[in-house]
């Protein structure tokens, strides 16, 4: 907030009046310039940072996930979840302006809208979810990065002794490593200066799963059977309640899959317009949410075709060690990429908060709000170096690393977390808020239907999140703080 009242406040004295407006938009705020061009290229930049959110390392859970469930219960929730976030997303578009869509109040944050609109503590609560739910998915792709750097030192350690060493090592190195890379990117200062990163990370989403994909088609192919059953895995590989708490922990994982709703007016505020940004967000998310569950779909349901009951909760780690091996260090090599992105498109709200609130709470502080300009060779504008950023986002980084090497359980964790966000973040505020909104009038039959969809959601999140919980309680069993080996 404070960096772009300085740029618009130079802005207003270098060029002539009449001039301003063609270098801001209706807030007083720079041209909002998203992929510095017009409609199509837009969506697609839009739709790489849903992608990049939506395509995480969740993907290759999904054929544990369709596993628990089965060839019929499987796909419809996944069905299902892609039709519910959609349906919401809608509704939550049409939220980043308060009252007019073509010239309201803009809302930059979820937290902002929900602040305009529905107001009350309902502010605090959706902002303690938000960023609490943020916070924990930057430790859980902590976590699988590391994984993923391991599967590939693993797996040339494994090839070089010619099968007999196992090559167990430690995660903490790992984690260590790609903490220092978050630190360095974190240094970007505005979310749309990191377009460039998330279309990206999102090449490299489809890498990974195309090579999953790939290799599940693969083996099927070579065994000339599609495992699997009707309904998932059978009693007597697992225990009934064993089958019970998978399968609501599935419904969770495919849950978590889905949710990108915390950063999606954060997204949307960097589109250009006209035309208005709730058009060309609709169009984005109904190209993201497309492209999405065919992925989901495929990978799931080819994984499951080539594991059966025994479907691995990583369906990388599935194919061992053994040949192609260098292909499997192509796919780990792209999460690792992606989740660099997808780490920075989840915290850049959290950073930007912060920063908002500190600027705002001490306007005069030298360290908050100086600005060094340092020259970057090659580049025409020099980079604008914040003491306060450096410090915080660094600290942010360092803290979500150290509690990763303590609790190194990415799955259930994360798990809790999707199933704890996906009712309140991706359901009920962007219902509450299109209702008020709109004006929708009290048990009108519109009104009841959307109040049912939230009451439906949330008994998924209930059940979701008691299934993970005893996930967790499972980990804490057999854990010991930052001795974690694979």
């Amino acid at each position: 907030m404070g960096d772009n009242q300085r740029q618009v406040f130079d802005v207003s004295m270098a060029i002539p009046s009449h001039n301003v407006s063609e270098c801001v938009d209706d807030d007083g705020r720079l041209k909002r310039t998203g992929t510095l061009h017009t409609s199509p290229r837009t969506i697609c930049t839009a739709s790489a940072h849903i992608i990049t959110a939506v395509i995480g390392s969740g993907v290759l859970s999904l054929a544990w996930a369709i596993a628990q469930l089965g060839w019929i219960a499987g796909p419809a929730v996944m069905l299902l979840f892609s039709f519910v976030t959609y349906y919401t997303s809608s509704l939550l578009t049409d939220c980043y302006r308060t009252g007019d869509p073509v010239s309201g109040k803009r809302n930059y944050t979820y937290t902002d809208a929900v602040y305009s609109i529905l107001g009350g503590y309902k502010v605090k609560a959706c902002g303690l979810i938000q960023y609490l739910n943020l916070f924990g998915i930057s430790i859980g792709y902590t976590i699988a990065a590391s994984i993923s750097m391991m599967a590939i030192k693993r797996s040339n350690c494994f090839h070089e002794s010619g099968g007999k060493n196992p090559c167990h090592m430690s995660s903490n190195p790992y984690m260590i490593m790609f903490g220092v890379s978050e630190i360095l990117l974190s240094q970007i200062p505005d979310f749309d200066q990191i377009w460039w990163l998330s279309i990206v990370a999102a090449v490299m989403s489809f890498t990974y799963s195309g090579i999953g994909l790939g290799l599940g088609i693969a083996k099927v192919a070579a065994t000339g059977t599609f495992k699997g059953s009707l309904t998932g895995i059978s009693i007597g590989t697992v225990t009934q309640a064993q089958k019970i708490w998978r399968s609501l922990q599935a419904i969770g994982d495919i849950a978590f899959a889905y949710s990108f709703s915390v950063i999606l007016i954060e997204i949307q505020d960097t589109v250009k317009s006209p035309p208005e940004e709730a058009k060309t967000m609709k169009k984005a998310t109904k190209l993201s949410i497309a492209v999405t569950t065919v992925f989901y779909m495929l990978c799931g349901s080819m994984g499951y075709a080539s594991f059966g009951d025994f479907a691995p909760g990583n369906l990388l780690t599935g194919f061992g060690f053994f040949n192609p091996f260098w292909l499997l260090d192509i796919a780990n090599a792209a999460i690792i990429i992606h989740l660099v992105g997808a780490y920075q498109v989840f915290c850049q709200p959290i950073f930007a908060f912060i920063e908002k609130w500190a600027t705002q709470r001490w306007p005069e502080s030298y360290f908050i709000t100086k600005e060094f300009k340092i020259p970057v060779p090659g580049y025409r504008h020099p980079y604008k170096l914040n003491m306060f950023r450096l410090v915080w986002r660094t600290g942010f980084v360092m803290l979500t690393t150290v509690i990763s090497m303590l609790l190194p359980f990415f799955n259930d964790v994360v798990g809790i977390l999707g199933a704890l966000g996906f009712w309140p973040l991706t359901v009920y505020f962007p219902v509450e808020m299109y209702i008020q909104q709109k004006k929708i009038r009290k048990w009108s039959s519109r009104w009841i239907c959307l109040k049912m969809l939230s009451m439906a959601c949330l008994m998924i999140s209930i059940v979701a999140g008691a299934g993970s919980i005893v996930g967790v309680i499972l980990d804490l069993k057999v854990y010991k703080p930052f001795k974690t080996t694979y």
